[in-house]
């Protein structure tokens, strides 16, 4: 028993130091790795602060540096000194700048819906189908009063946006006091195409009761530039107010599947009436006779018949032509039986 308790401890002992011998040592002098996170987040923040400078302010880009090694009690040698260890061990690397990218990543997008509130403007809107695009306020309150009367919108298409989308807008209205049909609020929405035509398709509601109210928009096959629409409370003398709230536009793409079916069926049914037309054609005769026999020569073409015919345009040039040059004929063998000499 102690020989074989020897034994499996002597084999623990060896695959611990193993272990122990694989792991990569840092040295001392190099910042750690969360350290090395840290600076390197700010670092590529002043880099990048430093690359918008005008020509004349060039020299604060060593400031924006240097200020990132005093925030963070280091200085550049360390730094540089810590960075070549760092590449020399590519798998810690990799793991600190996986993280760096989620935060800079995280503060782009913090900073981009600030400048969008700042300008007023949505931001991209997120890829995929049934995503609601609305970037504004959920809810608004509005009255008869000139200054709180309208709620508008304009919305510009990006990338996400593709031909043949649907655009759900969806409002629900409580009205304070019973809304009038004299002053009933008005919705509306519009899709404006890339191509900057005239062409649009655009829809409008009179809201005249509380609850919910949608438009519903489907594009055509030009690219969208933008969305607009608007809320508008008309002037009067009723001074209620209404509240507008659950606001959503919603954006589906289109299932190529079913716009392919829809086109196959339309190509069928044009098919269809094509095929159908020339059947009828073929079955409408273009001359209508009551003879049971074809007639092959001129003859029988100029034989009365019982029946009614009616003759086809190219048939009676023909025969016109026919005509002429058996006409022509029997002048030529005239001419030549008044030439021939008189026998004695």
């Amino acid at each position: 028993m102690k020989k074989n308790f020897r034994f499996r401890l002597c084999c623990f002992c060896l695959i611990a130091f193993t272990l122990a011998g694989c792991k990569v040592k840092r040295p001392k002098e190099v910042l750690s790795e969360t350290k090395m996170e840290n600076l390197l987040y700010d670092y590529h923040i002043a880099k990048a602060m430093g690359e918008d400078l005008p020509y004349n302010d060039n020299y604060k880009k060593a400031l924006y540096v240097e200020s990132v090694f005093k925030k963070h009690g280091t200085t550049e040698a360390v730094f540089d000194s810590s960075l070549v260890w760092y590449t020399r061990n590519t798998e810690l690397l990799s793991k600190i700048y996986e993280k760096v990218n989620k935060r800079l990543k995280s503060q782009r997008d913090q900073i981009n819906h600030l400048i969008a509130i700042r300008d007023k403007k949505p931001q991209l809107s997120a890829p995929g189908d049934s995503i609601d695009v609305w970037a504004w306020n959920k809810i608004s309150v509005l009255n008869s009063t000139p200054l709180n009367n309208k709620l508008t919108f304009t919305l510009p298409a990006d990338s996400n946006f593709k031909k043949k989308d649907v655009l759900v807008w969806e409002v629900c209205y409580h009205f304070l006091n019973k809304a009038t049909t004299e002053h009933p609020v008005i919705m509306a929405m519009q899709i404006i195409y890339d191509n900057d035509s005239t062409a649009s398709i655009s829809k409008t509601r009179n809201v005249l009761q509380s609850g919910k109210q949608i438009i519903r928009l489907e594009s055509d096959t030009v690219s969208i530039k933008e969305i607009k629409g608007f809320i508008y409370y008309p002037q009067g003398r009723n001074l209620s107010s209404v509240l507008a709230d659950q606001i959503s536009l919603t954006r589906y793409h289109s299932n190529d599947s079913l716009s392919a079916a829809a086109d196959s069926l339309k190509a069928d049914s044009l098919s269809q009436v094509v095929k159908e037309d020339s059947i009828r054609k073929k079955a409408k005769p273009d001359t209508i006779q009551t003879d049971t026999h074809q007639r092959s020569n001129p003859s029988d073409l100029n034989r009365p018949s019982d029946g009614v015919r009616t003759i086809k345009p190219e048939q009676r040039a023909t025969e016109e032509k026919i005509q002429k040059e058996k006409q022509e004929l029997e002048r030529q063998q005239r001419a030549n039986q008044r030439r021939r000499p008189i026998r004695r």
